[in-house]
């Protein structure tokens, strides 16, 4: 199923969110139970199917992530598991060193400091990996399509560290 086109949206990367918002509210309105109060079990039943298949293409659209995921996948190429190995070694060792950080920040003085300086870090390269994602994106070529999908599993890498930096701050501010 294409998402973009339920929200006649061109089949790019590049969207305006705002605009897919306001098209979600009014499809979401053309679909809603109370439109189908006095109609048939199976009319209702086919609205909240609609509803749902409505909701889960705006989620994905609107998490530039699961957008990336979801273009590569309608341009023809098989995503390989999170747990697939990599063929990438700089690349895994830069995430050995990065939660090697992470660990260390509950052993620093200042872990204020520490909890910034591992968020800089990861904020950096998830932004680099990112503006290389759409540029390859734009190009559209197979190539550049099969290296979107490296980076896109990449930068989900780099999203689990930001949800493990989270963590620990909370645990380490929770101690106080």
């Amino acid at each position: 199923m294409n998402y973009f086109q339920i929200f006649g949206l061109n089949v790019q990367f590049e969207i305006d969110t705002a605009k897919l918002a306001e098209i979600f509210q009014a499809l979401q309105k053309t679909v809603h139970p109370d439109r189908f109060a006095h109609a048939s079990s199976q009319q209702q039943l086919l609205a909240v199917q609609k509803s749902a298949m409505i909701n889960d293409a705006y989620q994905t659209l609107k998490n530039p992530l699961k957008r990336a995921e979801h273009l590569i996948t309608l341009r023809g190429i098989d995503m390989p598991s999170e747990q697939a190995s990599f063929g990438d070694t700089r690349f895994l060792m830069r995430q050995m060193e990065l939660r090697e950080m992470l660990e260390e920040v509950s052993m620093a003085d200042d872990t204020d400091a520490a909890l910034l300086s591992v968020n800089q870090v990861i904020d950096t390269e998830y932004n680099s990996l990112f503006i290389n994602l759409q540029r390859l994106l734009a190009t559209n070529s197979e190539q550049s399509n099969t290296l979107a999908c490296d980076d896109l599993r990449k930068l989900k890498f780099y999203q689990k560290l930001h949800v493990e930096l989270d963590r620990l701050e909370d645990k380490l501010f929770d101690a106080d």
